[in-house]
């Protein structure tokens, strides 16, 4: 077993290239990064490219990203974003199969060092921008404050 990743830290600055980076985005969608931090390790030492992640057996993955949940549609994204990321030229992330605006903003920001306002709020923190409040933490803040 793998050491999990730093809680102290996004999963994106504790990821060595832009594949890892992108089964990263795959595994934080609809879920808590505390989880991912555990399992994303062992995933990446088992398949650490995109070459051995696609000859991999299916259900040996689903064994390994099952407590994520939905393990049988992040195993086929992640499996089809490996397909695509061995042809693709590095430039637009939402060009990968699975990889939406939030992971195209993550690798813009982790991987290609842009600077620019992202539209996620953790991805929004991490620039150091300030972003919008939904309503419940509106309410919570003005009942600290009153």
């Amino acid at each position: 077993m793998t050491q999990p990743l730093c809680d102290d830290l996004m999963v994106q600055e504790q990821i060595v290239g832009p594949w890892q980076h992108m089964v990263g985005v795959i595994m934080l969608n609809q879920t808590g990064r505390k989880p991912v931090k555990t399992v994303l390790p062992e995933f990446l030492s088992r398949w650490p490219t995109p070459e051995a992640y696609i000859e991999s057996d299916p259900d040996e993955v689903k064994s390994v990203i099952r407590s994520l949940g939905f393990y049988n549609i992040r195993e086929n994204r992640i499996r089809k974003m490996s397909e695509d990321f061995l042809t693709w030229d590095g430039e637009d992330a939402t060009e990968l199969y699975g990889i939406g605006q939030y992971g195209s903003e993550s690798y813009r920001i982790f991987f290609k060092d842009e600077e620019f306002e992202p539209q996620d709020k953790e991805l929004r923190r991490y620039m150091g921008y300030p972003y919008p409040l939904s309503h419940s933490e509106y309410v919570r803040c003005i009942k600290n404050i009153g």
